[in-house]
């Protein structure tokens, strides 16, 4: 892994824009994702994260703006790009008739590593990714999930110094779930930049640093997921013993009911707001037997971010 200063933006992306033929993929989106940290890259289908992905990894050119890795310009300088990013698209060809050793070996090959080193690192990887005792087995065999921890595991073969994972999660099982989110973890920790991608927002939440939310190829905010939501406030689902006491209250109290069928839920300002409201609640009498958000605030801010944009 090439050295990188904490902090520093291992990808950098400035008023990039994209398109094919009429169809604007990526207009004008701009941020930053820093070594030793965890980017989370948000937004709906056809929002142009894919499109992004591709030209982060050299494979897809902007039509103009610029693109950044440890740097070097994907553009003018796609083999030094291509040697410090790990890339895992969401669909990948797995070369059926090899075993899972023998796909990574191959990969190796291709990014030009002594024998030896492929041998060692091939060894990291299938440990790193829980593939060791697969890895004499053909990769037509995989399930969707185990082709998925292929995936990832060719895409630190080289042990690069950035990540950018498309949809990483999809088709794991709960286990696998929580080992990607460890293995992230522990590569931010390296010091590694690590962008991923998915429509998991409660699990990004669990791992990220940074979001990054995106809608019809633009940025539409980025920052550190600790202040995500603030200004989206809370929605807050409210159980009672006695509901008609509880619908009472609220309105006496001036407290809007939310629309969610026969579910009492409200939105307040903030996680402030929400503490001040239940208080007001238990010293009005109400017997409240349950008071949570409904949404995570990743998935508050998405909500709030996107709602104008369907």
């Amino acid at each position: 892994m090439s050295e990188q200063q904490p902090g520093a933006p291992g990808i950098e992306v400035d008023r990039v824009h994209r398109a094919f033929g009429p169809v604007v993929a990526v207009d004008e989106m701009t941020f930053t994702a820093p070594s030793g940290a965890v980017t989370a890259l948000v937004g709906p289908n056809g929002s142009g994260k894919t499109t992004l992905m591709l030209m982060l990894a050299s494979l897809l050119e902007p039509d103009r703006g610029w693109v950044r890795i440890d740097g070097f310009d994907p553009v003018t300088h796609p083999s030094e790009v291509r040697r410090r990013i790990g890339w895992m698209p969401d669909g990948f060809g797995t070369w059926d008739a090899l075993t899972v050793r023998e796909v990574l070996h191959t990969i190796g090959s291709a990014y030009r590593m002594p024998k030896a080193q492929v041998a060692e690192r091939t060894d990291i990887v299938l440990k790193q990714c829980f593939l060791t005792d697969l890895a004499d087995r053909r990769a037509r065999v995989l399930s969707r999930g185990q082709k998925q921890r292929l995936g990832l595991a060719r895409a630190l073969l080289h042990d690069p110094s950035v990540l950018v994972l498309d949809e990483p999660a999809s088709g794991l099982d709960p286990r696998s779930r929580i080992e990607l989110r460890d293995l992230l973890r522990r590569a931010a920790a390296e010091g590694r930049t690590v962008l991923v991608s998915s429509h998991i927002l409660s699990e990004l939440e669990e791992v990220a640093d940074r979001v990054v939310i995106v809608a019809d190829g633009r940025t539409i905010s980025e920052g550190p997921i600790e202040q995500t939501g603030q200004d989206a406030g809370v929605r807050v689902r409210i159980n009672a013993l006695d509901e008609g006491v509880l619908r009472a209250t609220l309105a006496r109290r001036g407290v809007r009911l939310e629309e969610s069928g026969r579910l009492v839920e409200v939105h307040v300002g903030g996680q402030e707001q929400a503490a001040s409201l239940l208080h007001d609640l238990v010293t009005d009498g109400v017997q409240v037997t349950g008071f949570a958000p409904v949404h995570t605030a990743l998935e508050a801010a998405y909500l709030d971010a996107t709602q104008d944009r369907r």
